[in-house]
């Protein structure tokens, strides 16, 4: 019998944007609990600089960009959502 590899899944970029909020921190746990939740490999950074906020045409937070496209602006979607936008 012969082994199969699969191919590892790419990892995930994942950013949380805005500035120290308890609505950023709450998204920022319900996105790692969601990915967590799907096996995902992935990295989460927190973006709280204004001007790359700016750059980036986030003017509501929080937001959450998955791999560079803005997926969530202004809201903090529960788990069961976060799971079905990042699988």
């Amino acid at each position: 019998m012969q082994a199969r590899i699969y191919p590892l899944s790419p990892m995930k970029t994942l950013q949380i944007l805005g500035v120290d909020c308890e609505r950023c921190d709450l998204l920022a746990k319900r996105t790692e609990a969601a990915a967590k939740q799907l096996g995902l490999d992935y990295q989460l950074h927190r973006v709280r600089d204004i001007e790359t906020l700016i750059e980036l045409g986030v003017l509501m937070t929080p937001a959450l960009i998955v791999d560079g496209e803005v997926r969530v602006v202004g809201k903090v979607p529960s788990v069961d959502q976060l799971t079905k936008l990042l699988g």
